[in-house]
């Protein structure tokens, strides 16, 4: 099922191109092992996922927790249908899944219409996160087991240090915040669930910690970081907040990294769960 899409947007830092939504399936599966370890649904049979984008989560869900019936909800009718295509190119998950375009902030569900809850990398693009986090506790039934996984910009280190990076790195986090977004938000989880009426509020701190440990991997990450922050150069540029003489030294600091034989890569994210009484 997918609706017609009538809800008002939010600027999306990343656009909403063909290569952007391929990236956003390829960022999944990148970081899957790390995103989902600890994440149990286990007895919930009824799931809302916020900003589902690509369905890119969903068929991670769906494939983790085969009794789980995924509702994704987004704002951007491209996305959707985006995650029509892919999640159909998967026949075996027919049926388990429906698509709405809605804003997260005005659900249109019923109170207790779902048993769980799953939000990933979407309140760093809201201006409302508070309202978000009412919504979904207003869906829910007691006892739904919630998991909110969220951005800490603040926490990226690449060495050798590479000052194009860093100066596109705090212009992009400028923009998310200049945009009603919020590079940071994955500290503020447990101020935003508490406040919401959320308990047993609980968070962890997830790292990718990439050094000559593990240099596939490492160089693996550091190329998709690439794509990453490609994916807003041209936003970037029109506002005026880097020039292209930083975005190409960016790309090629970029790729000096990815082939130093001491390099390393470091980023921390925030994962909350929590329960709804």
């Amino acid at each position: 099922m997918t609706e017609s899409c009538t809800a008002t947007e939010f600027p999306y830092l990343h656009g909403f191109s063909p290569t952007e939504q391929a990236r956003l399936v390829k960022q999944a599966r990148l970081a899957e092992s790390t995103v989902f370890r600890d994440i149990d649904y286990t007895g919930a049979r009824r799931l809302l996922e916020v900003g589902s984008g690509v369905g890119a989560q969903t068929e991670i869900l769906l494939r983790r927790f085969p009794d789980l019936r995924v509702t994704c909800v987004d704002l951007n009718a491209q996305q959707l249908d985006a995650a029509r295509a892919n999640l159909a190119a998967m026949p075996w998950l027919e049926g388990r899944y429906a698509l709405h375009c809605t804003d997260a902030t005005d659900l249109p569900f019923e109170p207790r219409s779902f048993d769980a809850a799953f939000l990933c990398w979407v309140l760093e693009h809201v201006p409302a996160p508070a309202r978000v986090l009412a919504e979904v506790r207003r869906v829910l039934t007691p006892g739904a087991p919630v998991y909110v996984t969220e951005v800490m910009n603040a926490s990226f280190l690449l060495d050798p240090y590479s000052p194009n990076v860093w100066r596109y790195w705090m212009a992009f986090n400028d923009f998310q915040i200049d945009s009603g977004g919020d590079p940071f938000v994955g500290a503020k989880l447990g101020n935003l669930l508490l406040a919401g009426g959320f308990r047993d509020v609980a968070t962890r701190i997830k790292t990718f910690h990439l050094d000559n440990r593990e240099p596939a991997r490492r160089k693996q990450m550091i190329a998709f970081w690439e794509e990453l922050l490609l994916s807003a150069a041209d936003q970037l540029l029109a506002a005026g907040k880097v020039d292209r003489g930083t975005v190409d030294g960016m790309r090629r600091e970029l790729r000096q990294v990815q082939n130093d034989p001491d390099a390393v890569f470091f980023f921390s994210f925030v994962q909350a769960r929590t329960v709804v009484y």
